[in-house]
């Protein structure tokens, strides 16, 4: 059949001139399948004619970025429902990729939602959502107000389907009680009416049932099949048999041959495994709604010289707000007046509150812990950390992770080979062994074993249980595959500077070596860097402002660029530097070189400290190991994973730093540029490698590592920077995400197991004659609650 050509206008950024526009034309149309391509620099405009068979959308785009360009697209989040099984979710997520303008699609069963990335101008929500309707299914867009609704709706459909399953129940106990007095051999009375069981199984069969038709009528209107049309044909099946034996067979023999309990009790346990599979999602998505209860309702701000309270939304960017002890702060700003500590941990999973004061930063949610103190808003709204981390949990559990893969493609094609395995029970067991009845029967019990929800929801409510639980403990997962891909890793690459080390030089050693006390020492050097904005000279100062020491200004300063500075202190002539600056003032300092060289071996960087001509003292200042670095890379290697650390420094200070926390691998004197290269060497040796840096200076190793893991920032960059962040500067959050990886991955493969376990077994035993339709639906509705129940077993998961 003649596919139609189709055309599409995608919108491109970063041409900055007519060769751009004519390079970025040249390669669309040597593309397969491109009939026509032609760019439009002023409207910043690509108009493609195409054929959908040979080429698409995605092509187009990938093309574009790899010339370096990018395109302007847009993604929304819609919310599903009906959906019945995996098989649902397939086609809906079909539908919406061959949408014309839709560059990708990706449906999640679980969580009942579609993120869409569309190009802008192309198409529109409105033609996505009705694409799902066409379906038989319904859509609506996901907006930050809706929380409430969808929420209701959850609750809706719980109170529905729970309705739904205790009025079934009271139809169809007396249906089975019929059937367990006749295999006992009792009489049952009305029971036994063939009409009361009629008018008991109809309202089962099409009113509590009627979803199932509803949905099995527009899966085969549009020409594929689903779960609902497993049970609709099977519970069918047994429903108008029996009608048929009502009117064919002798009174006397009718009450052998009525399977209105088989159909009724299909449907119940069906509806009720339904019932419990959408309470227990509900479940999954936790973290998100503790997450979103973290936010005040108010904020007390300063207006019109007034302090008034008003609620959170109407917060705006600059305004004044004023926190008590024990308040939560409402959004994200900067510190103007006041002193106190915060409890961070729900950002951060560092459980020692943060001390704050006059400009440093706090984030919306955290707790106030002591003092009174004002902030002015930096971030509100969708803006804030808070929400961008809820943000980044919801579009993670909306993610696929690669082995869903495999569990969708079985999906897509598993019903029709149901249908298939049916038709061939019911012909062997009616023309081999003429038996009709055992072949109705067998062949509905395969129907019904064979629902592929189980296979569905395996991944993603792992996912979603996994990525939710990351957030808890600080460790931001951006989506499915980069979760799945962490329990791989098995070469660590750490930056040195603010990963292993805090970032921020201190002061380690004071020594004298003349007359002068160690105090003094430290006083002096304190006085001539009191002005120095070298991160050096902030370190001394530091430590003597932490001693509590009043610092003087220096009668005299001077600035010797790459020596040192000279000041004069209460007439005294202090020169503080290296070495060169001594040699170059013709000051002797050999009875200090070999303590100079032993704390150099230890990473540090020495100044010598001489006074009227005279070396008085040594200082050493060094970027310090954070407190767990060492505890944590012996827990790597615990784990089976190989440590790297990588430098700008010089060998003797990285391999000084390495040898502190225990690595033997170090990679020094790397700029940053370079950093890219050495993770695709250890990539080349076919090891599944992770680089860890602060997600800024850092972001392309990162991008080049197979998972990027951004440490100790919890900024806005860090996040787009990496797969994986860690919103708490400890290390430890490192082997969280990978612990976390791990178990989830666990938790998925045992979900696999156990939905194909059901399947594989429960068909061939169907189709034998061992299992009655009844147990059969009771099997199927169990294996879906029991592959959710075996996700949120990850809520106990502890690193």
């Amino acid at each position: 059949m003649e596919v139609a050509e189709r055309k599409i206008n995608i919108r491109i950024k970063g041409m900055t001139c007519t060769s751009c526009a004519a390079r970025i034309e040249k390669a669309l149309s040597k593309m397969s399948g491109v009939k026509e391509a032609s760019i439009n620099f002023a409207a910043e405009k690509a108009s493609i004619l195409y054929n959908p068979r040979e080429v698409s959308v995605a092509d187009f785009i990938q093309k574009i970025r790899d010339l370096g360009y990018d395109v302007l697209s847009t993604k929304v989040e819609l919310v599903l429902k009906n959906m019945h099984c995996a098989s649902c979710a397939a086609r809906i997520e079909k539908a919406l990729a061959k949408t014309p303008g839709v560059v990708k699609a990706s449906v999640n069963f679980a969580a009942e939602t579609a993120v869409v990335e569309y190009l802008d101008g192309a198409t529109e929500v409105k033609n996505l959502i009705n694409t799902v309707r066409d379906l038989g299914y319904d859509a609506y867009e996901k907006r930050e107000k809706d929380k409430d609704r969808e929420k209701q709706e959850r609750e809706k459909e719980i109170t529905s389907l729970g309705r739904l399953v205790i009025t079934s129940s009271i139809l169809t106990v007396p249906l089975l009680l019929s059937m367990v007095f006749r295999v006992m051999g009792w009489h049952g009375g009305i029971l036994d009416n063939p009409w009361f069981q009629v008018l008991l199984a109809t309202p089962v069969q099409f009113i509590i049932g009627y979803r199932y038709y509803r949905g099995a009528f527009h899966t085969l209107k549009n020409g594929s099949a689903n779960m609902d049309v497993l049970i609709a044909m099977g519970t069918s099946a047994a429903y108008f048999y029996s009608l048929y034996n009502i009117f064919v067979l002798p009174m006397e023999k009718i009450h052998y041959h009525l399977y209105f309990e088989a159909s009724a009790v299909i449907i119940t346990l069906i509806t009720l495994g339904k019932y419990l599979e959408a309470v227990a999602k509900g479940k999954t998505s936790e973290a998100i709604r503790k997450l979103m209860g973290l936010q005040p309702k108010t904020a007390r701000v300063i207006r019109n010289n007034q302090e008034i309270e008003i609620p959170v939304e109407q917060v705006e960017v600059g305004d004044v707000i004023v926190v008590r002890p024990g308040e939560k702060i409402p959004v994200d700003g900067v510190i103007i007046e006041g002193y106190s500590a915060v409890d961070e941990s729900m950002i951060t999973g560092e459980s020692i509150p943060a001390e704050k004061k006059a400009g440093d930063q706090v984030i919306g949610a955290t707790i106030n812990k002591m003092g009174t103190f004002k902030f002015k808003a930096t971030k509100v709204g969708k803006d804030t950390v808070l929400s961008q981390i809820v943000k980044l949990v919801e579009e993670a559990q909306g993610s696929k992770a690669p082995i869903q893969k495999l569990a969708d493609s079985i999906a897509g094609v598993f019903v029709p080979a149901v249908i298939f395995i049916t038709l061939v029970t019911f012909a062997v067991w009616n023309f081999v062994f003429h038996n009709f009845t055992a072949g109705l029967i067998n062949a509905v019990s395969v129907l019904v074993i064979a629902c592929p929800c189980a296979l569905g929801l395996a991944t993603p409510t792992s996912v979603m249980v996994g990525t939710g639980k990351g957030a808890e403990y600080g460790v931001l997962i951006k989506g499915g595959e980069h979760l799945e891909r962490a329990h791989r890793i098995k070469a660590l690459i750490l930056d040195k500077t603010g990963t292993i080390t805090k970032g921020k030089p201190e002061v380690t050693d004071v020594i004298s070596v003349g007359s002068l006390k160690e105090d003094e020492i430290l006083k002096f050097a304190a006085i001539a860097e009191k002005n120095s904005e070298h991160p050096l000279g902030e370190a001394i100062v530091t430590r003597a402002r932490e001693k509590g020491m009043e610092l003087s200004d220096p009668e005299d300063f001077e600035a010797i660029p790459g020596h040192g500075i000279y000041v004069k202190i209460r007439g005294k002539e202090v020169y503080l530097g290296n070495r060169r600056l001594m040699t170059a003032k013709s000051i002797s300092f050999e009875g200090v070189k070999e303590l100079m060289e032993k704390l150099e071996n230890e990473g540090k960087t020495v100044m010598i400290m001489a006074v009227d001509g005279i070396v008085e003292g040594i200082l050493a200042v060094a970027d310090t190991v954070k407190e767990n670095s060492k505890k944590v890379i012996e827990e790597l290697k615990k784990m089976g994973i190989e440590v790297w650390m990588i430098t700008g420094d010089n060998e003797r200070t990285a391999k000084a730093i390495a040898r502190q926390v225990g690595i033997e691998n170090v990679l020094a004197e790397v700029l940053p540029e370079h950093k890219a290269e050495e993770v695709e060497r250890l990539k080349k040796q076919g090891k599944i490698t992770a680089m860890v840096g602060d997600g800024i200076n850092d972001a392309p190793a990162l991008a080049a590592a197979d998972v990027g893991i951004a440490i100790g920032t919890g900024t806005d960059v860090a996040i787009e920077a990496a797969d994986i962040t860690l919103m708490s500067g400890d290390l430890k959050g490192i082997v969280t995400a990978i612990k976390l990886s791990r178990a989830t991955m666990r938790n998925i493969k045992q979900n696999l197991f156990w939905a194909f376990i059901y399947n594989t077994l429960g068909i061939p035993f169907a189709a034998l004659g061992y299992l009655s339709p009844a147990i059969a639906g009771g099997a199927m509705a169990f294996s879906s609650v029991s592959v959710v129940t075996n996700a949120l077993r990850l809520r106990r998961f502890k690193p």
